[in-house]
């Protein structure tokens, strides 16, 4: 007899309002000016916001579990949203001067989106493949939009490097499913504990390739190649989607499928050890060397990821609270960092490290936005930063990594040189001709540059005001057992 599936609309809509943007951009865009779909697309952000909100505490499901909106899915969602509000905001301003001003740019952020929200929403790993691909394709598009020969060579390397990640990816899944014959995370979770030995080999070449394909997405070392090149060379409001939505969304995956369907399972534990290191190092060593502002924010983005990796190697309970924390705080201070850039670089390669001289008696509000970014992503109090890194140190070391504790709190000790250099380039005196764009009114980047400065001062003094609602337990301990 045909069973019919529990296809329940609530955990869904979400998705689908955002969805909906994305339709309502590919649809209307020859006939509404780009201004007003980006509008459009930022209600429909904020409207998929109440419906998470709606969600809250329900544990709403649909697909036979395929598709689960608990607490962990609408806090990580809620993260997805902000850096994506934040992305469309920096591209109200900025879009023309990108040479990306048209509604294909709309569509496919939103398309983007969309599956972001599939791998935070997803409960097996059929469900967050297919989000992981409409995702990484609409990044693909989204990174060679501008045109021009940089972008162009940006795209390329992204799609070819991603098309071998997601090519890992989906090896991984084959082996997970032959070892335990199981694709949904909680029947993965309760197969691990009774395997039989060559069962076990297959689970861990499985989590290996999985560990390895993700690795493509968050960028750990010595997949990462493809992060300085794509930041630099990509429009600046996609460098902004692309080092915040998108590593917040390959994040969610790992966490569901590490931190809960894989928890139990031999041998990736000790691998993501040594990426984490080898991360940690290169991250932080090649920051030191850039002269483009934009490749050390690359540079950045790979050190960052060293950091919230560990959160992995924590209990579900402790970790998953340490990473959701990390991924909103980070997701602030590197989006206003990049807003930054694009209301004032000279061109889309981006502006030289040394072009932020004198940036504080030209533009003293983002100088001063600016070295408050720079201040929490060394880790310094009292902002966010600080605290986040410790949550993220903790994890690992009270689940027994000691050593690689020690290594991150001496990464972020070094990461101080290239942080410090151009905020302290920022309040020398320069007397060089202006070297930014001095005319018009940025009113949406101020206020994206503002939203970050805040978020990051008021959740360093007062970071219950978000950990609190992370780190409930409840949230976290039954990840894979929903």
């Amino acid at each position: 007899m045909l069973q019919v599936p529990d296809v329940h609309l609530a955990p869904m809509l979400p998705i689908l309002i955002v969805l909906a943007g994305a339709l309502a951009s590919t649809v209307l865009g020859f006939h509404l000016p780009r201004r007003a779909l980006t509008i459009i697309n930022l209600v429909m952000l904020v409207l998929s916001g109440v419906s998470m909100a709606y969600l809250w505490n329900s544990g709403a499901a649909a697909f036979g579990g395929s598709l689960q909106a608990d607490n962990a899915a609408i806090l990580l969602g809620i993260t997805i949203l902000i850096g994506s509000a934040m992305t469309l905001l920096v591209s109200l301003d900025t879009a023309y001067r990108a040479r990306v001003s048209f509604p294909e740019f709309d569509a496919m952020l939103m398309y983007a989106v969309t599956g972001t929200l599939l791998i935070a929403f997803s409960g097996d790993l059929i469900t967050m493949l297919i989000g992981l691909e409409i995702m990484s394709l609409s990044g693909y598009v989204l990174a060679t939009l501008q045109d021009s020969r940089p972008a162009e060579e940006s795209g390329l390397k992204y799609f070819l490097l991603g098309a071998a990640g997601s090519a890992i990816l989906i090896y991984g899944i084959a082996f997970v499913y032959g070892a335990t014959g199981s694709l949904n995370y909680a029947g993965i979770a309760a197969k691990t504990a009774g395997l039989t030995p060559e069962n076990v080999g297959i689970l861990v070449g499985g989590a290996l390739l999985l560990l390895a394909g993700f690795a493509f997405k968050v960028a750990l070392v010595p997949f990462h190649q493809w992060t300085p090149d794509v930041y630099s060379g990509a429009p600046t409001s996609v460098s902004l989607f692309l080092s915040t939505v998108v590593k917040v969304a390959a994040f969610a995956g790992m966490l569901r499928v590490f931190g809960g369907a894989l928890q139990n399972a031999p041998g990736w534990a000790s691998v993501l050890q040594i990426l984490i290191a080898a991360t940690l190092i290169i991250g932080n060593a090649a920051s030191l060397f850039q002269t483009n502002f934009k490749r050390m924010l690359a540079y950045s983005a790979v050190a960052h990821t060293g950091f919230l990796a560990l959160t992995l190697l924590g209990t579900p309970a402790l970790g998953g609270a340490a990473m959701t924390y990390y991924l909103l705080i980070y997701t602030l201070m590197t989006a206003a960092s990049f807003a930054i850039v694009a209301a004032l670089q000279r061109s889309e390669k981006g502006m030289e490290i040394g072009d932020l001289r004198g940036l504080y008696y030209r533009h003293p509000g983002y100088a001063v936005a600016l070295a408050v970014c720079l201040a929490s992503l060394a880790g310094l109090p009292p902002f966010a930063g600080f605290f986040g890194k410790y949550l993220a140190f903790q994890a690992a070391f009270q689940n027994g990594y000691v050593w690689l504790s020690v290594l991150a709190a001496l990464a972020s000790v070094a990461a101080l040189v290239y942080y410090l250099r151009p905020a302290m380039l920022m309040f020398m005196p320069d007397r060089t001709p202006a070297r930014e764009y001095q005319h018009g009114e940025r009113p949406a980047t101020t206020f994206t540059v503002a939203l970050g400065v805040v978020g990051v001062t008021v959740l360093g003094i007062l970071p219950n005001l978000w950990y609190g609602w992370v780190a409930n337990p409840g949230i976290w301990g039954a990840l894979a057992g929903r």
